[in-house]
This record gives structure tokens, sequence and C-alpha cells, in this order.
């Protein structure tokens, strides 16, 4: 348990790292063009270990190889293009803590498209998720944040491409390992950025981009793209989902602590805010609540 904790705890520092990363990036890179050699460094690296481990790709059916291709559509390509153009108007540690809200759009998807039923402490998280985005938002542009509307609205879009990238994988009843989902992820990345990251190359200098930009190239096909993902499948499959919907809180404190320190931005009333909401939510979500008076002897329903 110990283990699987830290690899979830591990994988959520890194991810929250990413915002850090990206705001670096897309300041030195076009964005096509970074996500591109990212995929492109993260494919190079995995792929030799996926052959020298299981042997090749997983035997996959037809629908499981089209759902991954709508994964990478979701998860590697709409939430990285929708996280980093949002990155040019607002803040990283705004932009940290509203991604943290997965949780939240994944009930809300389940509820809109899949006609779940939702609890109402779920409920309750989803509203607390929500309000912490309103708060960072007017915040932010009432209290010179640096922040806009259509940059909330970006990295909104990024969330909910990353809640449906989430809710594809649930589909796809093929065995496939944390290393081969780790690969073809990156690979499939790489084959929906190619086109556009082609023609950013051809009308870029390349010659002018700071070793800081290629630095955070690096790191993002490396430790984002490759460690964060194999952390998380390592410890994923070991603890019940809810548990390790908590591990997601790590993040945007993680993406709050990284801006101020690295960054040099200057955290407000509405930074701290924001992220109490939303933690809060999230602990609500993943019955972490509940689970506490239990622990305690009274008797609650599971949600």
């Amino acid at each position: 348990m110990f283990k699987a904790s830290l690899n979830l705890a591990l994988a959520m520092v890194i991810v929250g790292s990413s915002v850090v990363a990206g705001k670096i990036m897309v300041d030195s890179l076009p964005v096509f063009l970074s996500s591109g050699l990212r995929f492109l460094l993260a494919s190079a690296l995995i792929l030799p270990v996926l052959f020298l481990k299981e042997g090749g790709f997983p035997k996959l059916s037809r629908r499981s190889w089209a759902i991954l291709a709508l994964q990478a559509l979701c998860g590697s390509f709409l939430f990285t293009v929708c996280l980093l153009f949002g990155l040019r108007h607002v803040s990283p540690a705004s932009a940290g803590i509203i991604t943290s809200t997965t949780p939240a759009f994944m009930g809300l998807i389940g509820l809109f498209f899949f006609r779940e039923k939702i609890s109402v402490p779920v409920m309750a998280g989803i509203t607390l998720s929500l309000a912490g985005i309103l708060v960072l938002n007017t915040g932010a542009e009432g209290g010179g944040g640096g922040s806009s509307a259509l940059g909330f609205l970006l990295v909104l879009g990024a969330v909910a491409a990353e809640s449906m990238f989430l809710v594809f994988r649930k589909w796809i009843n093929d065995p496939l390992s944390p290393l081969a989902a780790t690969a073809l992820i990156s690979l499939l990345g790489l084959f929906w950025f190619l086109p556009a990251s082609i023609y950013e190359y051809i009308v870029t200098d390349i010659s002018a981009v700071p070793v800081l930009g290629w630095c955070a190239v690096i790191y993002y096909g490396v430790v984002v793209t490759v460690l964060a993902y194999l952390f998380w499948f390592a410890g994923v499959v070991h603890v019940p989902a809810s548990v390790a919907g908590i591990f997601t809180g790590i993040m945007p404190v993680s993406a709050v602590c990284l801006s101020a320190l690295l960054l040099g931005e200057e955290l407000r009333w509405f930074h701290y805010s924001g992220c109490f909401l939303v933690l809060a939510g999230i602990m609500l979500i993943s019955g972490v609540f509940s689970r506490y008076k239990i622990l305690r002897g009274a008797s609650v329903q599971d949600i």
C-alpha cells in the first residue's frame, strides 16, 4: 500500500509541475512544435523498452485501437493544446488548480452523458470544485492576476478533454499493461501532432530557441509524458479508485508551490481560496469524509 501511495503521489507532483514546464515551453516554442517534439522524445524512449520487455505491441481489437486513438486525441492532443494556449492567458498557479477539477468533470460527464446517479456528497463536491474555479476567475480578473476569461475557458476545455480520456479508458476490454498503454498513447499523441508540428518547424527559427525552452521540452517528454504515466499506472492498480482520487489533490498544491518557487508568481487570496474549495470538493467526491465517519463508528451509505 505504501509503495502504491508513493507512486500515485509522485505522479501527481509531476503532473502539477507540468503546468510550470508548459509555461516555460510555450514562451520559447510554438505549441504544436513543442508538443510534437515532446511526444517524439517520449516515443523514442518508451518504444524500445516496450519491445524489450513485452516483445512488441499488444494484440488489440480494431475497437480497442479506435478507442486508443480517441483517447490520444482527447488526452494528448486536445488537453495539451487547450492547456498550453490557455497558459498564454492565465497564470500557471490558477491553471494548476483548474486542472485538478477533473473528478468533478468526470461526475458531470457521468450525469449528463451516461445518466449515472450522483449522491449528495458527490454533487456537493462538484459544486465546491466549480465554486473554486469561479473564485479564481473572479479574483484574477478583478485583482490584477494577469488572467482572462479566454484563458479559463481554454484550461476548462483541457480538463473536459482529460475527463473524456479517462472515460474512454474504461471501454478498452483487451489486456493492456501500464508500459504498453504509455507507449501507445505517446505514439498516437505524436500522430495527432505531426502535421501541425512539421509546419511550425518549417516556419520557426529554431536557432532562436533558448536553452531553457529545450530543457522544458525534454522534461515534458521524459518526466511528464513517460514517468508520470508509469508511476500512476503502477500505483492505481493496487488501490481503490476512491483512494486514487484523493491523490489528485496533490496536483494543484504542486502547481501552486512550483509556480511560486520557480516562476516567482505572487500567490494571492484567490489562489488560496480556490485551491481550498477544489481540494474540499475532491475529498467529498472521493468519499474521504464518509470513510472517516465509518472509522469513528458512524453508519453512512457508500457514495
